[in-house]
């Protein structure tokens, strides 16, 4: 039978807050009771319904409720899960997901309800992870996880280990080494090949400048966590991919290790897809491919102001500013038509038969702007699902700017299920080997043997590299 009201605390209790809070949420009309003569009477059903939307707007930390079977993986910095998917999309479980973030938490557990769902990667001891992972030492098959890139990125200030985000990078190797899996996963930006063990900030370089030390030089912070993971007993093998050549309708690049236990280097990724008809695989996977049957009248977006529309309705499918006349060039660009670079993110019209550009956190920033091909808008939530090939049904939690920031961040789906592929072709000892000279992307020296060589001369030039390894060590 139905009790019709509770004490207030008795509400408080089952709320985890005080009385006095209780009376507060009353008195606001956000619980529903009464009050007879100075005591507060609670109805239940009210504190159940406050409790539900407590815990879809602040989702707690919580053990997997799911039994484990086959091959399992966590997951760290999980985000709203694109690599979680293709993991699973190529026959992996993933049994745990660690995020900070509010608005992922929420599209972790609106979407895997019956995942583990732990926060911030430092404050777990390696038991707890496991307890909150429903697994024992010694069960976990893959650790996967793509630390925060900021701190990597060459378009900011490239602090690596200096930066917080960067410490959390090296909390991650030290859990991969504590936990001790099959198989570990880092995915990251093309700046971590790279950058520096320490950064020293621009104004402090020149000629008249002491010159660099060998923690201060490019490629000083990779270096250092091969040391750390090779002196673990793990095999390295990692290039800077496209995603296009693994099936994803998206020109988007990202360095992806993976690192074996057993000492056995795992073969590059074998591309699905190729822009070049010689090698014998099907072209790359076009816009249009990807969006082209979608409602555009359902599409939720954000707009574009009034003062770039006006350039938008000139532009053509595959154009971009520099299709305007020249005199239309500097007024829609401003100061920045004089600066260096090719702004090719200024009024960009994407192409239908062409791959779509890399996916960003907000499609209508000046510099950033993605427009659709035809419509006079920024990409939808929709097509920023399909470009990063997440299901239509995947709820992405949060405002608008909330799910394009989530889908924007996220590792493409097919790119994961590459990657889940490949672990589990080493695992059975079935490893192709990809085409010899195959263009993984278009800068060069980016896979591991030719990185390292070439990182190798250029820090030895400064210093014993020994020294770059004890410089954080020492801190």
């Amino acid at each position: 039978m139905d009790i019709p009201f509770i004490s207030a605390k008795e509400a408080a209790s089952t709320l985890g807050v005080s009385e006095q809070r209780i009376r507060t949420l009353l008195r606001d009309e956000i619980l529903e009771g009464q009050q007879v003569g100075k005591t507060w009477l609670v109805a239940p059903a009210s504190v159940d319904k406050y409790l539900r939307k407590q815990e879809h707007e602040n989702p707690q930390d919580r053990p997997s409720k799911a039994g484990h079977t086959g091959i399992k993986a966590l997951s760290f910095f999980s985000g709203a899960m694109g690599l979680d998917l293709g993991l699973e999309k190529a026959g992996i479980e993933i049994a745990l997901a660690c995020e900070v973030d509010k608005r992922c938490r929420q599209t972790i557990l609106a979407n895997r309800p019956d995942i583990g769902l732990i926060g911030d990667i430092a404050a777990y001891s390696p038991a707890k992870i496991l307890e909150y992972a429903g697994m024992k030492a010694g069960e976990v098959d893959i650790i996967v996880g793509g630390p925060p890139c900021q701190a990597f990125s060459t378009a900011g200030s490239r602090k690596a280990f200096n930066d917080a985000r960067g410490n959390v990078f090296l909390n991650y190797i030290d859990l991969i080494l504590s936990l001790r899996p099959k198989y570990a996963v880092i995915e990251n930006v093309r700046g971590l090949l790279s950058a520096p063990l320490n950064h020293r900030p621009h104004a402090e370089r020149g000629k008249d400048k002491m010159p660099l030390k060998a923690d201060e030089k490019p490629g000083g912070a990779l270096a250092y966590i091969m040391q750390q993971l090779r002196a673990g007993g793990y095999s390295i093998s990692f290039n800077l991919y496209n995603a296009a050549n693994y099936g994803v309708p998206q020109v988007r690049e990202r360095v992806v290790m993976i690192c074996s236990r057993d000492g056995r280097k795992v073969p590059y990724m074998n591309p699905t897809h190729s822009d070049s008809p010689d090698l014998g695989l099907p072209g790359w996977r076009t816009l249009q491919d990807a969006i082209s049957d979608l409602d555009v009248s359902q599409a939720r977006h954000i707009d574009f102001p009034e003062n770039r529309l006006v350039y938008y309705r000139m532009l053509k499918s595959g154009q971009y500013w520099k299709h305007l006349p020249t005199e239309l060039q500097k007024q829609a660009l401003g100061k920045s038509y004089y600066s260096g670079g090719g702004k090719t993110g200024f009024l960009r019209r994407l192409a239908w038969d062409k791959p779509s550009c890399t996916l960003v956190t907000h499609p209508a920033m000046p510099a950033t702007d993605i427009c659709h091909p035809e419509e006079h808008r920024p990409l939808s939530i929709q097509e920023y699902k399909r470009i990063q090939q997440f299901p239509d049904d995947w709820e992405v939690c949060g405002s608008l700017i909330d799910q394009y920031r989530q889908i924007g961040n996220a590792v493409p789906v097919g790119l994961g299920e590459a990657i889940g592929r490949t672990i589990l072709a080493h695992m059975e000892g079935k490893a192709v080997q990809p085409p010899l000279n195959f263009p993984y992307s278009r800068y060069k020296n980016t896979d591991d043997v030719a990185w390292e060589r070439d990182a190798k001369k250029n820090l030895r030039e400064a210093a014993p590299i020994e020294d770059l390894f004890s410089a954080l060590d020492a801190a």
